[in-house]
């Protein structure tokens, strides 16, 4: 029976190489010298610190351009409330969101049950695994979950048949 993984992953080597990109471009730029903007990663959360607003909107279309330049997805950042940190400069963390959660899990299954589909639909962990009698009701299945306007990056992969 033909079948195929809905994942959301995020290749985490090319977010060091973005943010490697984004800290040498805040090194080098004269708006920036001699401030504190800093952006590290830990595990899947980022750390951005910033003097003020201003820089820490310029980092984050500094983030933006370099995730776009790496064909890395920017639906997967979750932006925290900037806090305030030492010596007058901003704090915000941004969550890297990986794997589907079983309430977006939900709500894909939901949305493919409804639409009469002949497909089963399983969660398994933090993907979805979706089989089919027919190749071209799981593409009918790819073209409906690109529809939904999921806030997440979506991959279809071990498309088997």
């Amino acid at each position: 029976m033909p079948s195929f993984d809905v994942v959301s992953k995020i290749d985490l080597a090319e977010v060091d190489n973005a943010i490697n990109n984004v800290m040498r471009e805040v090194n080098q730029r004269y708006d920036f010298k001699g401030s504190i903007c800093t952006v590290e990663r830990t595990d899947s959360d980022l750390t951005v610190v910033a003097e003020d607003d201003m820089k820490l909107r310029q980092l984050h279309d500094l983030i933006f351009t370099h995730w776009a330049r790496r064909k890395i997805d920017s639906k997967s950042l979750d932006f925290s409330e900037p806090e305030a940190a030492s010596q007058g400069s901003l704090r915000q963390q941004i969550n890297i969101r990986q794997g589907i959660d079983t309430s977006l899990g939900r709500t894909i299954i939901k949305s493919v049950k409804s639409s009469k589909l002949k497909v089963q639909v399983a969660i398994q962990g933090d993907e979805l695994r979706v089989t089919g009698k027919k190749r071209d009701d799981l593409q009918k299945v790819i073209a409906l979950m690109k529809e939904m306007e999921i806030e997440q990056p979506l991959q279809y992969i071990n498309f088997r048949d």
